[in-house]
């Protein structure tokens, strides 16, 4: 288990240092996350070391919530006097999120079928 979390901790620093170094918009743990994409499709055989490590840490999940809870909290009075803003913010950014969602994916379902697509669908 400790080589898994070993393995985890080393991807996601691999994907802070590729984020820092280069400059992306990218987080670092999304491209820790590919990271370990790309190690579990090459190393098939660490996947039960990852797992465990990582069954480990989903079994302990509640654990990480308890900072964001501390930081509403600590922050209650700004959250009193700004709540309707917050609300309000949190409203629309869900809508809006939800309908560019929407349009990407009625853009790609409107593509035309592959060639091999059409032969399948004719046979």
């Amino acid at each position: 288990m400790l080589n898994g979390f070993t393995g985890l901790l080393l991807l996601q620093l691999a994907g802070e240092g590729i984020a820092r170094s280069l400059a992306l918009p990218v987080p670092g743990p999304i491209i820790g996350f590919v990271l370990l994409l790309a190690v579990l499709r090459l190393r098939p055989r660490w996947t039960p070391s990852l797992k465990q490590a990582a069954d480990g840490l989903l079994s302990h999940l509640s654990l990480l919530f308890i900072p964001a809870g501390v930081g509403v909290v600590m922050h209650l009075k700004a959250i009193r006097e700004e709540g309707l803003a917050i609300a309000v913010a949190l409203a629309v950014s869900t809508l809006v999120g939800l309908a560019v969602t929407a349009w990407v994916a009625e853009r790609l379902g409107k593509r035309e079928p592959a060639p091999e697509d059409e032969a399948a669908r004719d046979a």
